[in-house]
């Protein structure tokens, strides 16, 4: 289907959710895409999807109507719950989609339907707070691994009764170190579920952890996954390191705000926050070194638009809605080009153009900038004469495809080059071998969340 109208109508006849219509139906809300029927349907039909681009909207329609069921069935019991629950990888995320459980359970109160109760269950914020709304007895929760581990091991909540577990960028929770507590969050379950994975990149590493741990999934792929948007024009410059700052006030000349700026650490973060204040830039910055007040101070005053500039670590890059963000500038180009995918993925969105600035110098590595020229090329877009001027291995793409059947590195997607180079492999294992090292000194401790 193509128009908007069109769509509708589809919804109309396939659900008769009488919470959910006006709400569904909202066209802030640009429902008209493949993906949110796609997902809504196998959603309702009860099967397992492993690999959907986000959709929160979708993740919330059952979300709501099944402890709807349960409750008119039989009133929810102080302590008892939840029924549903979506894990996600960062603090904001997880608010950002607490807020729309929110707005959905606003026309059942209308309507006179049971009252649900959600819970948003994340670090930095009071225990305590959160334990009053489990003692009530909990329908619905949103949360964040590390402080869903806590209460659980804990036992100051339950997963007895949950027939619903959504997993929520799901590669960023493995890339983040997860994986194992996602499968600890698993072993609580006692009753048969339903288990939803939405992941906007599958390498190797995902698919390996979906095949794991859902059984007989349904997949629905949109696109190649890690395909960049093809309504984001893309522009690369080369930008000597000790320049990068002053030319960044320039750059932020090519659009009006709203403007998100990524950069690889916090340290950068902060500098270019206080450098943009003093030039008179309404900026704000995150990054998971602030604390939590901080971090809602500053998303909720970008997306109001009180602030111009946002200035971010890779914690706002996946999941969060801004709306009409008009121009995304990576301060540094990340080492995995599914961190840039994600990020430039931040504008574009909605049918709307977007640009993507990228600062590129010799601090990159030839791998990473041999993956970001096959992206280029394959949305289509214009390639600097730095990057068209590498030497490049996997030139002749197709009939290296056709020898070994895999496109790119079977490990991260990279287009640019093959497993054996790939430096998020190198790293993951760099990785292991520290944490196997700090685990046999016994350095113990909860590593935490973004």
């Amino acid at each position: 289907m193509t128009s908007c109208s069109k769509q509708r109508a589809h919804w109309t006849a396939l659900y008769s959710l009488e919470l959910g219509l006006r709400l569904i139906l909202d066209p802030s809300y640009n429902l008209a895409r493949l993906i949110s029927s796609l997902s809504l349907l196998i959603n309702w039909t009860r099967r397992h999807p492993p690999a959907f681009r986000h959709c929160t909207v979708s993740v919330c329609c059952r979300l709501v109507a099944l402890p709807k069921k349960e409750e008119m069935m039989m009133p929810i019991l102080p302590g008892e719950g939840p029924f549903g629950l979506i894990v996600c990888p960062s603090r904001e995320l997880a608010r950002q989609t607490y807020e729309v459980v929110e707005q959905f359970l606003i026309p059942m109160r209308e309507n006179g339907y049971p009252e649900l109760r959600p819970l948003l269950c994340i670090g930095g914020v009071d225990m305590r707070s959160q334990l009053d709304v489990v003692k009530k007895g909990v329908h619905i929760v949103v949360a964040t691994p590390g402080r869903l581990k806590d209460m659980l091991a804990k036992k100051k909540m339950s997963l007895d009764n949950c027939r619903y577990l959504t997993l929520d960028e799901a590669d960023r929770l493995v890339d983040l170190g997860f994986e194992d507590d996602i499968r600890e969050v698993f072993d609580h379950f006692k009753a048969q579920r339903q288990t939803l994975l939405f992941s906007a990149t599958m390498p190797t590493k995902i698919q390996n952890f979906a095949r794991s741990a859902l059984v007989k999934p349904v997949t629905v792929n949109v696109g190649r996954a890690g395909a960049a948007n093809l309504d984001v024009i893309q522009e690369v410059e080369y930008v000597k390191q000790e320049a990068k700052i002053v030319y960044l006030l320039e750059c932020l000349q090519k659009t009006p705000p709203p403007v998100l700026i990524f950069c690889e650490n916090k340290a950068d973060v902060d500098d270019i926050h206080e450098y943009l204040l003093l030039k008179g830039v309404e900026a704000v910055a995150i990054h998971g070194g602030k604390d939590q007040e901080e971090r809602e101070h500053a998303i909720s005053s970008f997306k109001a638009g009180k602030k111009d500039v946002l200035v971010a670590t890779d914690v706002a890059s996946k999941g969060l809605d801004f709306p009409d963000i008009q121009h995304v500038i990576n301060y540094d180009m990340p080492a995995e080009i599914e961190n840039y995918v994600h990020r430039i993925g931040r504008t574009g969105r909605c049918g709307k153009t977007g640009i993507a600035t990228t600062f590129i110098n010799k601090n990159q590595s030839e791998t990473t900038l041999l993956d970001l020229k096959h992206l280029l090329q394959e949305a289509k877009q214009r390639i600097p004469p730095v990057l068209a001027e590498l030497s490049d291995p996997m030139e002749d793409v197709d009939a290296i495809t056709n020898a070994s059947g895999v496109k790119g590195c079977a490990y991260c997607g990279g287009l640019g080059h093959r497993i054996r180079d790939c430096p998020k492999l190198e790293h993951q294992k760099s990785m292991a071998i520290a944490n196997s090292r700090r685990d046999y000194f016994g350095s113990g401790g909860y590593r935490g969340e973004i």
